[in-house]
């Protein structure tokens, strides 16, 4: 279902973020983003020539997190191709920092701390949440996966990590019903 109709407008600034996960043969795994901003518009730009033209990319970076099966992150590289001052592109260093965090709850506030704030890059910083849930979603197949062989079932790592992952809710009491919590769970009362 679309959105509602809105007011008259025109477009001022596009957006458009894209993740991939990737398994990689090694056994780690690859998660990549991108973040590319453009105007509709043509405007005055000294680091870039003078102008940028419109629909050009103002921001076009890239990074990529290698990360363990248990989200710990372990490598990083970042590209920046487009930036509206060169002076930008020297922010890429302060991605390393991101080695040996996990994406796990405070992720958030460790990774900005780590992308250095005013030493770091806003749009890069601004990709890793995108980033670290596509990591979780690429991940969670995986963890799906070897819990359903393993003998001893050890509860989804995304249970309880949102609404329809609820340990009370219908979703965790159709799909993983020996997780199931809610009121009307077997052996409750």
């Amino acid at each position: 279902m679309p959105l509602s109709k809105p007011a008259p407008r025109k477009v001022a600034h596009t957006r458009v973020v894209t993740c991939h996960g990737y398994r990689r043969d090694d056994g780690l795994w690859d998660i990549e983003g991108r973040i590319v901003d453009t105007k509709p518009y043509g405007f005055k730009n000294q680091d870039r020539g003078g102008w940028i033209e419109a629909d050009e990319a103002l921001h076009d970076m890239s990074i990529r997190l290698t990360v363990t099966l248990e989200l710990e992150v372990i490598d990083v590289d970042t590209v920046i191709d487009a930036a509206p001052y060169n002076y930008c592109k020297s922010a890429n260093s302060m991605a390393r920092n991101l080695i040996g965090l996990k994406i796990a709850p405070g992720w958030t506030d460790k990774s900005k701390r780590a992308m250095g704030l005013n030493r770091g890059c806003t749009h890069l910083t601004e990709l890793l949440g995108p980033v670290a849930t596509t990591a979780i979603q690429t991940i969670t197949s995986e963890h799906i996966r070897r819990s359903e062989s393993e003998s001893q079932k050890r509860p989804p790592a995304f249970l309880n990590s949102c609404h329809t992952y609820a340990d009370d809710g219908p979703v965790v009491k159709l799909q993983w019903p020996e997780h199931y919590r809610g009121d009307d769970a077997a052996g409750s009362g």
